[in-house]
């Protein structure tokens, strides 16, 4: 099934809505203002809470953990080492690692388990800009799980290049002061 994403576009705070292949509302990402981390809430549209998305503070490298009833589900990092691409690396609590690959700043990647693929993230089937669709390949698969995934995962990235623009924008400054 393919959920249809329009993040940030013409949104209130970091709240959006995530639409099922049919039009229908299957998921809200509702974003928690006034928090000294980075949390949202992906939400059904009766308002239940499914899974909470949490950047963990005071981590060597950006996580961010992922919560269902209160209790930790997963944890994303980003793999330091990958030479190709954007690489995330998935643990859930009971082991299983999922690896998410791509280009997430395009809105281009996939997540796979144990090189199967689950979910493909891309934007080639919409024009609009901050659109993007997360097809989840597998019928069985936990659909609000892979797409908290995919929220996670663009989200730290923007975090990371907002974080770069912000190191050379300091360092632009520097350099014109001493000269």
């Amino acid at each position: 099934m393919k959920y249809l994403v329009r993040d940030k576009m013409l949104a209130i705070g970091d709240d959006y809505w995530i639409e099922d292949e049919n039009g229908r509302y299957a998921f809200l990402v509702d974003g928690k203002a006034l928090r000294l981390r980075d949390t949202l809430e992906l939400k059904d549209p009766d308002g239940r809470i499914l899974i909470t998305l949490r950047e963990k503070m005071f981590s060597f490298r950006d996580t961010m953990t992922l919560e269902r009833d209160d209790r930790q589900l997963a944890v994303i990092r980003r793999k330091r080492l990958s030479l190709l691409r954007n690489h995330y690396r998935v643990t859930l609590v009971e082991g299983t690692a999922l690896d998410v690959s791509g280009r997430p700043l395009e809105r281009e990647f996939k997540v796979e388990y144990d090189g199967e693929l689950l979910a493909l993230v891309s934007r080639q089937w919409y024009r609009l800009r901050e659109t993007y669709a997360v097809d989840v390949v597998r019928e069985d698969a936990d659909a609000a799980l892979l797409i908290a995934v995919a929220v996670c995962v663009i989200r730290m990235t923007e975090k990371e290049r907002d974080g770069e623009r912000d190191e050379r924008e300091e360092e632009n400054r520097v350099v014109r002061a001493g000269a």
